[in-house]
């Protein structure tokens, strides 16, 4: 019996391609195992019983009810890095346009094109649209994932001085920047050294709004604010009015709404950080291989709502996967239904997240759907699966 993926938007060929004849694509929701989604809107859908994972082809997941998901034992995937050259790329295009009037010189191109002398008129017009050069100049970057290195890394080898502040730099991504950052423990320091600062954080209680009348005031004065992460992550009542005052000189963000497009001395991009053919490919590459490796062995890579868990491909005759409640007893009790079964478990590895946790027992007898039965009747289990 096939395994049933779901589209809930567009996602790229290359990565469709991936799914083989154990596979089969379906406009059936209610019957889908598997979800594949961009941006489409999952918090009011009512979610099948069936349905085992969401794979989120991009890096937010604010479209997805994560807990009403972990509560059924539905993995939630997403796809950190795969476009994060493509939103690299736009944030350096946003350092230019923010240091040089690059799109009041084109305006005025645009708006003088029936001047016949229009090259000698941009010759008296374009000191209007005298900017500063980048090189030299101090960025500070508040997030080093994906993302923020590469901008770090890409901003140091235009000549930029590069500050970084991350308190949860992983060790693959320090070992990724460039010896040339500046690493700080503290955001304050970014907001009093920084010519320029770029937020590459996601939203949290701790970053939500962090970009405040607090922040603001311990900033240079002409301070350039880039935002291609989350809109929330400024509060855009402050920031009106330091764009006002001068306080700040340039705010560069990729997102839209009805306060950003009407402030003072802002650059608004209309939400085209990942929108490449590049990174669309790439984040539907990695949402499918997630997706098989989860159907076909159990691992989990990348998941939201449910702990990292990986125990390679299954070698023993059976594998059965739970999803549970992180609470005690619950690994004896699972225990206890293989002991009474006559099983040996192989091998088992068993992580927890918050409320959530996840176990794998690699067994010495095919899995059967007695033992499913069994094991759905211990308190705390949400999800039993036999992958093989």
């Amino acid at each position: 019996m096939s395994t049933k993926i779901k589209c809930l938007n567009p996602i790229a060929k290359v990565g469709l391609d991936l799914f083989d004849d154990k596979y089969e694509i379906t406009e059936n929701f209610e019957e889908a195992d598997g979800v594949l989604v961009r941006s489409a809107a999952m918090h009011d859908l009512e979610l099948p019983d069936n349905l085992k994972a969401i794979a989120r082809a991009g890096a937010g997941v604010n479209n997805i009810p994560l807990d009403k998901c972990a509560e059924k034992g539905i993995v939630v995937f997403n796809t950190p890095g795969a476009n994060a050259n493509g939103v690299k790329e736009l944030v350096i295009a946003g350092l230019l346009l923010a240091s040089r009037d690059i799109v009041g010189g084109i305006d005025w191109v645009k708006d003088n094109l029936d001047d016949e002398n229009i090259n000698k008129s941009a010759e008296k017009a374009k000191k209007a649209f005298a900017g500063h050069e980048i090189k030299g100049k101090k960025l500070g970057i508040i997030g080093l994932g994906a993302i923020g290195v590469l901008v770090a890394n890409a901003a140091t080898a235009l000549g930029m001085e590069v500050y970084g502040c991350d308190p949860y730099l992983s060790v693959n991504n320090a070992l990724n920047l460039s010896r040339s950052v500046n690493i700080v423990k503290e955001r304050s320091e970014i907001y009093e050294n920084c010519d320029f600062i770029t937020v590459h954080v996601p939203l949290l209680d701790d970053t939500k709004g962090m970009i405040n009348e607090e922040a603001i005031s311990q900033m240079k004065d002409g301070v350039v604010i880039l935002n291609f992460a989350r809109d929330i992550l400024v509060n855009e009542e402050d920031l009106s009015k330091a764009l006002g005052s001068g306080k700040v000189a340039k705010y560069v963000s990729d997102f839209p709404n009805k306060t950003s497009v009407k402030m003072k001395n802002t650059i608004v991009i209309p939400h085209l950080g990942a929108s490449t053919e590049e990174s669309e490919d790439n984040c539907a590459v990695m949402a499918a291989k997630e997706m098989m490796d989860y159907i076909e062995n159990g691992n989990i890579i990348n998941s939201v709502n449910y702990p990292k868990c990986d125990a390679g491909v299954c070698t023993s005759e059976g594998r059965i996967t739970i999803c549970h409640k992180n609470i005690p007893n619950i690994i004896t009790k699972c225990a206890g239904v293989f002991s009474s079964e006559g099983i040996n478990i192989d091998h088992m590895v068993n992580k927890s997240r918050g409320d959530f946790a996840y176990s794998m027992f690699d067994i010495d007898a095919a899995s059967t759907e007695d033992m499913v039965k069994k094991l759905e009747e211990v308190e705390g289990i949400l999800k039993v699966r036999i992958v093989k």
